[in-house]
């Protein structure tokens, strides 16, 4: 294939970056990239374009994502998902599902979230999570994002895990929305354990 679109069913503990450099390898072309990214825990539709399609990645990274996060209440990690250390533990009240379900109504709509500091955004040349590794201060600018819709799809009350289903615009990280969720219930951050996407690009 020297030109075309890819659609990889990424796997949990790979980045998108990681994918795109295996498709190159396998394909052996010289040209790829991929529409959106995917964090490294996160498994789902990561479109992949090759060679002379790479020039659509413009019309197409501005699409609407979907996502299936099932999330862990009561402990806060440095990273925000599973792999970082804990670093605060929080009490979990009882998940009332009514609670939940108005929880998420309200974060619908138009808002400013600030990114995560272990992220690959890019700010004067150096991804926010060299700064983190490196222990160095920066000011991370908020960014305006959209939640469309958010739907409670199950409560664990043992385990304290909530599954939601949320279409949102692009650059929305589920891992910053899980801890406005967590503050909401009256929490600490809840660590994402996968985030589905299901985009709309394709």
């Amino acid at each position: 294939m020297k030109s075309g679109m890819v659609i990889i069913d990424k796997e949990s503990g790979y980045t998108s970056q990681k994918v795109v450099s295996e498709v190159k390898r396998i394909l052996q072309v010289k040209k790829a990239g991929h529409i959106g990214t995917l964090d490294p825990l996160a498994t789902g539709v990561l479109p992949i374009l090759i060679g002379e399609a790479t020039k659509m990645s413009q019309y197409l990274v501005e699409h609407d994502k979907r996502y299936i996060a099932t999330i862990q209440l009561g402990q806060k990690r440095e990273t925000g998902d599973e792999e970082g250390k804990v670093v605060q533990e929080k009490k979990v009240g009882i998940l009332d599902e009514k609670n939940v379900q108005n929880v998420l109504q309200k974060m619908q709509g138009k808002q400013m979230q600030i990114p995560p500091l272990y992220s690959a955004i890019k700010i004067n040349g150096k991804k926010l999570y060299e700064y983190a590794r490196a222990g160095e201060p920066i000011e991370i600018p908020a960014r305006e994002i959209e939640i469309y819709a958010m739907s409670l799809l199950a409560i664990n009350h043992e385990e304290k895990q909530v599954t939601f289903e949320v279409s949102c615009s692009k650059g929305t990280y589920i891992r910053v929305l899980c801890e406005s969720i967590a503050e909401k219930l009256g929490t600490v951050r809840l660590y994402e354990i996968f985030a589905k996407n299901r985009s709309s690009a394709i």
